[in-house]
């Protein structure tokens, strides 16, 4: 999503928030429920592939992306919980981002995952930066699909997870008194622009509605205070970042200067691969999954 001040790029749905204060169930083989709140959907075989979905998204996001590797590979679709009418953890009081990494964690201990892939989109690419960090002996790769290390600092690279924290807090009264008219009235215009393909606009208003409240002002509270921009220099798996630009031609944003950007927030990380869709917005896997099925094969299949 975007930040229409200045022309600046936000990529994913936080930044319309920020600037607001600033001025289905799926049908699979396996659902496994762990501790009551994460689902995991398992199908095919081979080398994992874990699947992280984004903020208010649904496992759907990655269905495609599946289905096309899940010859060579086990795939492993997750549902967060509150997010797409999943229901939410009860009782949550940490960082939700902490607390689902370690969920996703002790999934994979669960399993006895080892070499695996992580695969996140927009908030799940945070939660994949997360693992690695927490777990780096169980990541073999990782694929970044249009997330940042810190998302608020885009259009300000000076900002940091302290500065952002009163604005932070601004967001949670505002997302707490908000009437549910007013809120679902404004989830429905935060979704203009995730897709390039209008068809997809409907189950997003569906998942942005269908999402828990608290559960969703949790997650946006974590993301505008979690900066891994110094603390990714500690990856050293092979990570492939994929970019989206296009939704942001109209308000000035060309691909040099996005690529600019996600440049400047990986910069620590050094065995990165960063790459662009010409034409995909926010949600890649729908809007040029092609392309992002062949970059995502020639990263596994490197060396």
């Amino acid at each position: 999503m975007l930040c229409k001040k200045n022309g600046g790029l936000m990529a994913v749905m936080i930044a319309v928030l920020v600037c607001m204060v600033s001025a289905n169930q799926s049908h699979g083989e396996t659902s496994l429920p762990i501790k009551g709140s994460l689902s995991v959907e398992t199908k095919g075989s081979g080398p994992a592939l874990i699947f992280i979905p984004g903020l208010n998204s649904g496992k759907e996001t990655f269905r495609a992306t599946c289905d096309h590797f899940q010859k060579n590979y086990q795939c492993h679709l997750l549902q967060l919980p509150g997010f797409a009418g999943h229901p939410a953890k009860p009782g949550l009081q940490q960082d939700f981002l902490i607390a689902m990494r370690d969920e996703i964690l002790a999934y994979i201990n669960t399993h006895k995952l080892k070499k695996l892939t992580l695969v996140g989109h927009s908030l799940g690419g945070t939660l994949s930066l997360m693992l690695t960090l927490k777990a780096p002996e169980l990541v073999d790769k990782l694929v970044i699909v249009d997330a940042l290390p810190f998302y608020p600092a885009i259009q300000n690279p000076a900002l940091t997870a302290e500065l952002m924290r009163p604005q932070a807090e601004q967001m949670r009264v505002m997302m707490n008194n908000q009437s549910q008219v007013d809120y679902e009235k404004n989830a429905t215009a935060n979704m203009q622009g995730m897709s390039n393909n209008p068809a997809r606009l409907p189950l997003l208003i569906e998942w942005s509605k269908n999402s828990d409240r608290a559960t969703t002002t949790q997650a946006m509270i974590a993301l505008m205070t979690t900066d891994l921009r110094n603390d990714i220099a500690a990856i050293k798996q092979p990570t492939l970042v994929l970019g989206a630009w296009a939704a942001y031609k109209a308000y000035g944003s060309t691909k040099d200067s996005t690529a600019g950007i996600y440049q400047l927030q990986y910069a620590k990380l050094k065995n990165v691969d960063i790459r662009l869709s010409d034409t995909g917005y926010h949600f890649l896997t729908w809007d040029d999954g092609d392309w992002v099925n062949q970059q995502i094969s020639e990263f596994l299949s490197a060396k």
